[in-house]
């Protein structure tokens, strides 16, 4: 039987006989796509011939890809019978590039293994097939409603033969890239946004998740559901007013949109928000470039991980190309919130708990409300009878967002619900 053709992939060796020319092609398909097939047993045209599995088989297929292949991968290593003969299959993932084999680097070129300098191919690697544009989309079934609607309410309009292209969502092969899959209508990636009840992640209070959907969508999600839950305190003393939010919105912006451009996508985990009694945490994926220093980054000279993401970004209004938003957290709070690490940047913004904590000194008004609060309170005071649906549609936002505020607002007694669910209506207590 014949199982195909070698290719970019896939590589086929007809027995463990050639286990080291095996290992240099699993390394040599790491470099140029993070993954691979390898097959023993198999001949170079497909052919299947089968391969002798004795007792130290598998142990030594693992041994030579853990003890030749730097950094280190753990493969996948299984038999298939095909036509009553035993093939070995190793699938490898890896996302650490460059990797050598036996001391060596190569690349892959068709169904060809071949060795190339270190610093030939770190500068390859690190000019080209780390964008997210240059990498295939392992779904090729995507569209891209969603999108063109944030488009459309920009006032843009994408010319349905061209707008791939034009947004860079193709590989310069013609299939959609990793960025195409973040932007598409439906992906695999779940933003997550987590409160929890203390300080720390013992007691999980609500997870909500904004992902499976174009990223862009979901980052005004995650900004609604922060602007809803950004409660203001109005302190009197002495007969002096002072209101205080819970949280900088501002900056709270900034680092979430800088968590989502600046992501390691190719890591395929997105950022994450993660509230606390006494703090927020947000979350993304890498660290610093290579030659990024710290300096630069809270000097805010901009060096975007994914530069066609940004470029959308600054189309859509999400961001501007100045560089402000570290140089403003940095001012509010501190260059102490980031925790910048190999594989991680967190941004700490505490919350203004403590005068929130003396109730005697604290109102909470209507007309200091959130722009979502207010917003519904506002549309419920002309119409009692309408569903947090219609609510949604009409201020173009998520259910989750308008059931955050609803209940933020039965919290500080300004709203109410009379009868049932279906058949009642909102009473709003000024």
């Amino acid at each position: 039987m014949n199982i195909g053709v070698e290719t970019e992939q896939i590589e086929f060796k007809k027995s463990t006989g050639e286990l080291k020319e095996g290992v240099i092609s699993i390394a040599s398909m790491l470099n140029k796509h993070r993954s691979g097939v390898l097959y023993f047993g198999v001949k170079n045209d497909g052919e299947v011939i089968g391969q002798q599995i004795g007792d130290n088989t598998l142990r030594d297929i693992s041994q030579a890809i853990a003890n030749f292949i730097k950094p280190q991968i753990i493969p996948s290593i299984s038999f298939e019978l095909i036509d009553d003969k035993n093939i070995i299959k190793i699938t490898v993932e890896g996302n650490e590039r460059p990797y050598s084999a036996y001391g060596k680097y190569y690349m892959r070129s068709a169904d060809e293994d071949r060795e190339i300098s270190p610093s030939v191919l770190r500068n390859l690697m690190m000019s080209n097939a780390d964008s997210i544009v240059n990498l295939e989309s392992n779904n090729q079934e995507l569209s891209f409603s969603q999108l063109k609607l944030l488009y459309a309410n920009a006032g843009f309009t994408l010319n349905d033969e061209t707008y791939c292209h034009n947004l860079n969502l193709l590989t310069q092969a013609g299939k959609y890239n990793l960025m195409a899959y973040i932007l598409a209508d439906n992906n695999s990636f779940s933003v997550k946004v987590a409160k929890f009840k203390g300080k720390d992640k013992t007691e999980l209070i609500t997870r909500n998740e904004y992902g499976y959907k174009c990223l862009l969508v979901a980052i005004k999600q995650v900004l609604d559901y922060a602007e809803a839950i950004n409660e203001t305190s109005v302190e009197i003393n002495g007969g002096l007013r002072k209101e205080t939010k819970l949280f900088d919105m501002d900056c709270f912006r900034e680092a979430w949109l800088n968590a989502c451009l600046h992501n390691s996508w190719i890591k395929k985990t997105p950022p994450a928000v993660y509230f606390f009694e006494d703090r927020i945490e947000i979350i993304s994926i890498g660290g610093l470039p290579d030659d990024y220093s710290l300096e630069d980054f809270f000097a805010g000279r901009s060096r975007p991980v994914n530069l066609e993401l940004q470029q959308i970004m600054v189309q859509l209004d999400y961001i501007e190309q100045t560089g402000h938003g570290v140089p403003l957290i940095v001012s509010k709070y501190g260059r102490k919130v980031f925790d910048i690490t190999e594989n991680f940047i967190t941004v700490t913004l505490p919350l203004n708990i403590s005068k929130a904590e003396n109730k005697s000194s604290v109102l909470v008004e209507s007309t200091s409300l959130p722009k979502i609060q207010q917003q519904i309170i506002d549309i419920i005071s002309g119409n009692e009878f309408i569903t947090v649906k219609d609510l949604a549609i009409e201020l173009n936002l998520s259910a989750t967002a308008i059931n955050n505020g609803i209940k933020r607002l039965k919290e500080i007694g300004l709203l109410s619900r009379v009868g049932s669910r279906k058949n009642g209506r909102w009473v709003v207590h000024k």
